[in-house]
C-alpha cells in the first residue's frame, strides 16, 4: 500500500455539473484541503497556479470541452482608475473599510442574505444558512481577514473607523504577493453606489499600500456577463496554461 504524507496534498475530481456561467456547458473541479501547518504556504502556490478557496478548500476548473475560465489578477502599482471607476470612488467617499479578523456576526449575515436573495437566488449560495455563512467566513487555516465597509463617523479622524451600518463587507486573504478576494457582497438598497466596483478598488489600493503587487480577483470567463466587469481594471494579467500573460485593453 503506498503511504503518504500528511503534508502532500491529495487532488480530487468532481462529477460534471451544470455550468454557473455558461449555458449548456457543464463543469468539473479539481480540489485539495486546505489545512494544517502548511496550508498558507499551500493556498500562495495554488493560487499562482489558477485556484481558488472556498474555506477549506482549494479548486480549480477542470472541464472536459470548455477552457473559458481564466485566473486574472490587477497590477496593483500600473493600475490607475478610469473615469468612470473615479465616480465610483467619489460617490463612496463617505465610507470607511475596516480590516478585522475573519468571525461572523448577525449584521454581516443580514446583509449577505439580502445579497444573494437579490442578485443570486438562483445560485449555489441560495440556501446557505447562518451556519453555513459562520462555515464561509471562520473555516480557514490561511491568513484571512473580513474588510466591513461602514459611514463614515464622527471620530474618523482619530480611529479610521466607520460608526453607521454595515453597507459591504469582502472576505479576503493575504498572499505573499498580493490579496485575493474570496468573495464580497453589499446591502442591495446601495445597488447604486456600485459597491462591488468600489471594493475592488479600495482592494487595489489597499495592497499597493501594503506593497503587494497583484489583486486576485478569480475567474474571467469569456462569455459570460456576469463576470465580463473584471476586464475594466487594467493593467492585468492572465493566467494561461504556461505563464500569466499582461493584458492591456
Amino acid at each position: 500500500m503506498t503511504q503518504h504524507s500528511r503534508d502532500t496534498p491529495q487532488f480530487y475530481l468532481t462529477a460534471p455539473s451544470p455550468c454557473p456561467y455558461l449555458p449548456g456547458q457543464e463543469e468539473r473541479k479539481v480540489f485539495t484541503h486546505l489545512v494544517g501547518d502548511k496550508a498558507a504556504e499551500l493556498n500562495d502556490l495554488l493560487t499562482h497556479g489558477g485556484f481558488r478557496r472556498s474555506q477549506s478548500i482549494a479548486y480549480r476548473p477542470a472541464c472536459e470541452n470548455c477552457r473559458a475560465c481564466t485566473s486574472v489578477r490587477v497590477l496593483t502599482a500600473e493600475f490607475t482608475p478610469t473615469r468612470s471607476q473615479r465616480r465610483v470612488i467619489d460617490l463612496n467617499r463617505d465610507l470607511v473599510g475596516e480590516a478585522k479578523a475573519s468571525a461572523p456576526t448577525s449584521e454581516q449575515y443580514s446583509a449577505f442574505r439580502a445579497y444573494i436573495d437579490s442578485r443570486h437566488r438562483d445560485g449555489g449560495m441560495a440556501d446557505m444558512t447562518v451556519l453555513d455563512y459562520a462555515m464561509m467566513v471562520e473555516d480557514s487555516h490561511v491568513n484571512t481577514q473580513l474588510i466591513e465597509y461602514r459611514v463614515r463617523g464622527m471620530d474618523t479622524s482619530v480611529t479610521g473607523r466607520g460608526e453607521g451600518e454595515l453597507i459591504a463587507a469582502a472576505l479576503t486573504d493575504r498572499l505573499s504577493d498580493g490579496l485575493s478576494m474570496v468573495y464580497s457582497f453589499y446591502e442591495p438598497e446601495h445597488a447604486a453606489r456600485s459597491l462591488g466596483t468600489f471594493m475592488i478598488l479600495d482592494h487595489i489600493e489597499r495592497a499597493k499600500a501594503m506593497g503587494l503587487p497583484y489583486v486576485y480577483l478569480g475567474y474571467w470567463v469569456a462569455g459570460s456577463r456576469k463576470m465580463d466587469y473584471k476586464r475594466r481594471f487594467q493593467p492585468q494579467e492572465r493566467l494561461h496554461p504556461d505563464r500569466w500573460t499582461r493584458i492591456d485593453e
